[in-house]
C-alpha cells in the first residue's frame, strides 16, 4: 500500500504529465517545485490551485505555452468537479452523459425545459456523440477561466455541472430550436463546429443565457426619449427592465428641452437634461445585471443643444457634484457643419429644441445633410441662426471641441457620433432617422420615441395605457475570430451558419420591452462583427503602420461584407424578407451604388438582392469584444494589444497574458502596441473597413494624457474627413509612452 506522501506525489506527477504533453515546455523544475511545496495531504482542489499558480508564474514573452499548462490543470479540476456532481468517473471519460446533464439542470430550474421538449432523446444522444473534448485544449488559461467562472451553467449553489463543449452545444441547440426538424441536427452541428473551434463567438448575453431559464440574448438597446414627463419616466422604467436582464443601453435625449426653457408657457421653468440624466445614472447603479455587473447606460446629446456645455462636464472629477453623473457614459452627435466650423475656427450656435419646435415648426434633429457639404440640416440650422424670434447663444466652435477633448482625456468620453455620415448610409431611410448610437458605438439603426396616446379603464376595473410604439433599437451580435478563421480559410462556411444563428436570435429572444420586440421583428437587424485583427496581422507578418495593412483591411472586409449580404439574401429566399424591405436601399440597389460595388460579382449579388430580398435590414457591426475575445484566445475587436506581455486585471483576478501566438516571428508586430502606434494609421484602416460595414465600429483612440490638444484635434478631424461614423473611447494613459513619436508631430 502506498503511503499518503507517495500517493500524493504520484497524483501530482500524473497531473503535470497530462498537462505538459506535447507542449514546448520543460516540466522538470516545475515538477520539482510542485513536489517541494505541495503538502502530502493536500486536496485535489488545492493541488490544482497550486499547480495553476506555479504554471502562471512561468509565463513571459519567451515562455508563452505555460498558459496552456495552467489551462489543462484547470480543465482536470473542472472535469473532477463535474464528475463528482454528476456521478461519473472523469478518469474514464472527461465528459458525462449529456442527456443526463440536460435533465438534471432542467429539474433544478437552470435550463429551460424547451431543450428537452424540442429535441428527442435520440437527437440529444446523437449530438452528444459529436462533442469533442479535445477542443477544450484550444483554450488558454485566461479564456478558460473567464468562460468557467462567468458563463458555464452551475446549480444555484455554484457547483460545476456544465463543461465547455456542453456550453457550445447548448448554445447551438438553443439557437436552432425553431428550425425544421428534418435539417435541424445538421445545423446544430454546424453551429457547434463554429463555436467549439473558436472561429466565432456569440454576444455575452447569448453566451450567458442561451438554454437557461432567465435573461435575454441581445447585447444592446437604443431608446429615444421624447420631450414629455411621460416619455422621460417611461424611458427610465424601460431602461431598468433591460438593465435587469443584461442589456446595455444607448439613450438619445436631444429632444428634451434645455435648462431655462418654458413649461406650459411659463418661461425659465425647465431644469434641462442634466436632472433627468442624473436620474438615469441612479437607475444604472441601482438596477444591476443579476449581480454580475452594474447597469451600463450611454446618453447622447446634439452639439447644438443649449445644454451641451454642462453635458460635456458631467463626468469631470472637479466642480459642483450636483452637476455630475459619474456612472453613465456620454456621447455627442455631430453634424458635418460643426466639424467644418471647428476646422475654420468659426462660430457655433446653441438652441433649445423645444423653442425651435415652437417657433420654427420643425425639429433640427429630424434632418441631416444628404450630401457632404450640402443638405437640409444645414439649411434648417441657418434658418434658426437667422430667425429673430428664436433665442440662441453663440460660442466659438473650437471652444466646444476643447471641452469635448478635455472630458475625453479625463474620462474617456464623450463618444463621437457623426450623424450626417451615419444617415447618408442608412439602409432604411424610408422608415426613419438615426439620432445616436448605442453603448459601444457600433450600432446605427432607425429610432423614434414611443408616443403615449391615452389611459382608460376597461371592463372589470383594468387600467389600460395605450401607446404608439416607436423604433426601440435592438442589437443582436456575434463576431468572427479573424486570428483563427482566416488562417484556416473557413469564412464562407462560417458566415453561412453565423448569419442563420444571428437571425434565429430574433425569433427566440425574450425581450422585456414590447416596442423592442416589435422593432426587432420589423428590421430583423443583426450585427455580424470581427475581432482578432492585430492577431491576424501578426500571423501574416504584416506591420500595422503600413499601406499593406490598410489595403488588407479593405479587401478582407469587402469579402466579409459580400458573404454576409449573400447569406442574408439566401435566408430571405428560404424564410422571407424583413417586413420593411420594400423602399430600402437594398430593394432598389442604391446600397451597392453608394459603396461603389460595380464589378460582375457584386452586380450579380445586387440583382439577387433586388429579386429575392434580404432577411435582415441591418447586417454588420464591429463590437468591442473584450471578454469574448479573451475566451477565444485572440485580440479584442479591431484594436491593437496593450503590450505583448501584461497582467489582465479584473475585480476578481490578475492573470499574466501574452499576445496570441507570440514568438520571435510575431514579437515585432506586437511590439508596436496600442500606446505606441500612430493613431492616424488606425484611422486609415478603420476608414477602409467602414466602407464595407453598413452600421459602425467600436473604434478607440489610444493616446498619452500629455498629448497636445492640436494633435488630438487633428486625429478627430481625420476620422470625420475619412468617413468614420463613430469613435468610441479616447483611452489615455498617465504613464510616459515609449516611442510615441507621432504624438509630438
Amino acid at each position: 500500500m502506498l503511503s499518503p506522501t507517495t500517493a500524493s506525489e504520484e497524483r501530482i506527477q500524473k497531473m503535470i504529465q497530462q498537462a505538459t504533453k506535447d507542449l514546448p515546455v520543460d516540466p522538470k523544475n516545475y515538477t520539482e517545485k510542485a513536489l517541494r511545496t505541495i503538502e502530502p495531504d493536500a486536496t485535489d482542489a488545492k493541488i490544482a490551485d497550486t499547480l495553476i499558480k506555479q504554471a502562471l508564474e512561468n509565463i513571459d514573452e519567451a515562455n508563452t505555452a505555460w498558459t496552456y499548462v495552467a489551462s489543462r490543470i484547470y480543465l482536470q479540476e473542472l472535469y473532477r468537479q463535474a464528475g463528482e456532481n454528476r456521478n461519473y468517473d472523469p478518469a474514464a471519460r472527461r465528459y458525462g452523459d449529456f442527456y443526463g446533464l440536460l435533465t438534471t439542470l432542467t429539474e433544478k430550474g437552470i435550463y429551460n425545459s424547451q431543450l428537452l421538449d424540442v429535441y428527442s432523446k435520440e437527437e440529444i444522444d446523437l449530438l452528444a456523440q459529436h462533442i469533442e473534448p479535445e477542443r477544450d485544449f484550444l483554450f488558454n488559461y485566461l479564456g478558460l477561466y473567464t468562460l468557467a467562472t462567468r458563463y458555464l451553467a452551475t446549480d444555484h449553489a455554484k457547483n460545476t455541472y456544465e463543461l465547455p463543449q456542453e456550453r457550445w452545444m447548448v448554445i447551438a441547440m438553443h439557437l436552432m430550436q425553431e428550425e425544421p426538424a428534418a435539417g435541424r441536427t445538421g445545423l446544430v452541428l454546424e453551429a457547434y463546429w463554429a463555436l467549439s473551434k473558436l472561429y466565432m463567438t456569440v454576444a455575452t448575453p447569448t453566451l450567458t443565457n442561451a438554454g437557461k431559464t432567465h435573461g435575454q440574448l441581445s447585447s444592446c438597446f437604443i431608446d429615444t426619449v421624447d420631450d414629455s414627463l411621460q416619455s422621460i419616466y417611461d424611458s427610465n422604467t424601460d431602461i431598468a427592465k433591460l438593465s435587469k436582464n443584461g442589456g446595455g443601453i444607448g439613450v438619445y435625449m436631444g429632444k428634451i428641452r434645455g435648462r431655462g426653457s418654458s413649461i406650459k408657457g411659463f418661461k425659465g421653468m425647465s431644469g434641462g437634461v442634466v436632472p433627468w440624466i442624473k436620474q438615469l445614472n441612479n437607475t444604472a447603479v441601482s438596477v444591476d445585471q443579476l449581480g454580475t455587473r452594474k447597469g451600463a447606460v450611454a446618453i447622447y446629446l446634439d452639439v447644438w443643444h443649449t445644454d451641451i456645455e454642462p453635458f460635456l462636464d458631467l463626468k469631470l472629477n472637479n466642480g459642483d457634484e450636483r452637476w455630475r453623473a459619474h456612472d453613465i457614459f456620454t456621447g455627442v452627435t455631430l453634424p458635418d457643419l460643426f466639424m467644418e466650423q471647428v476646422e475654420a475656427r468659426g462660430d457655433w450656435f446653441l438652441f433649445d429644441p423645444h423653442e425651435v419646435q415652437q417657433v420654427m415648426g420643425y425639429s433640427l434633429e429630424d434632418f441631416y445633410d444628404e450630401e457632404k457639404g450640402d443638405g437640409e440640416w444645414r439649411r434648417k440650422y441657418q434658418e434658426c441662426v437667422e430667425s429673430e424670434q428664436l433665442s440662441k447663444r453663440k460660442v466659438p466652435a473650437i471652444n466646444i471641441m476643447k471641452r469635448i477633448m478635455k472630458s475625453q482625456l479625463e474620462s474617456g468620453t464623450p463618444f463621437m457620433f457623426y450623424r450626417d455620415e451615419v444617415n447618408r448610409h442608412n439602409t432604411n431611410p424610408h422608415e426613419g432617422m438615426i439620432y445616436c448610437s448605442n453603448l459601444c458605438t457600433e450600432i446605427t439603426q432607425n429610432q423614434s420615441p414611443s408616443e403615449f396616446i391615452e389611459e382608460f379603464m376597461e371592463n372589470e376595473g383594468t387600467l389600460v395605457k395605450r401607446y404608439k410604439p416607436g423604433d426601440y433599437v435592438v442589437c443582436n451580435l456575434s463576431s468572427i475570430n479573424l486570428g483563427k478563421a482566416m488562417p484556416d480559410d473557413v469564412l464562407e462556411r462560417l458566415i453561412k451558419i453565423q448569419v442563420r444563428m444571428l437571425d434565429n436570435v430574433i425569433d427566440i429572444n425574450t425581450l422585456p420591452i414590447m416596442q423592442a420586440r416589435l422593432t426587432n421583428q420589423k428590421y430583423r437587424a443583426i450585427g455580424l462583427g470581427t475581432f482578432g485583427w492585430h492577431h491576424l496581422l501578426a500571423r501574416k507578418q504584416m506591420k500595422w503602420e503600413t499601406e499593406e495593412a490598410v489595403e488588407f483591411a479593405d479587401e478582407l472586409y469587402e469579402k466579409i461584407s459580400y458573404l454576409t449580404i449573400k447569406n442574408s439574401m439566401e435566408l430571405s429566399k428560404e424564410k422571407g424578407s424583413y417586413p420593411v424591405f420594400e423602399g430600402s436601399r437594398w430593394s432598389d440597389g442604391t446600397y451597392f451604388e453608394q459603396k461603389g460595388y460595380t464589378d460582375k460579382k457584386w452586380t450579380a449579388l445586387r440583382d439577387g438582392v433586388m429579386a429575392h430580398g434580404m432577411r435582415n435590414g441591418y447586417l454588420m457591426a464591429v463590437a468591442p469584444n473584450s471578454s469574448t475575445s479573451m475566451i477565444a484566445g485572440s485580440t479584442a475587436s479591431i484594436d491593437p494589444v496593450f503590450r505583448p506581455f501584461y497582467n489582465e486585471e479584473k475585480k476578481d483576478f490578475k492573470i499574466p497574458f501574452t499576445a496570441p501566438d507570440l514568438d520571435h516571428h510575431t514579437y515585432e508586430i506586437y511590439r508596436r502596441s496600442a500606446y505606441i502606434l500612430d493613431q492616424r494609421w488606425s484611422v486609415r484602416q478603420n476608414a477602409a473597413r467602414q466602407r464595407h460595414i453598413d452600421q459602425s465600429i467600436s473604434f478607440n483612440f489610444y493616446v498619452p494624457n500629455t498629448i497636445r490638444a492640436s494633435v488630438l484635434l487633428d486625429v478627430h478631424l481625420q476620422a470625420w474627413r475619412e468617413g468614420l461614423k463613430t469613435t468610441y473611447y479616447v483611452r489615455s494613459t498617465a504613464n510616459d509612452v515609449e516611442e510615441c513619436e507621432w504624438c509630438e508631430s
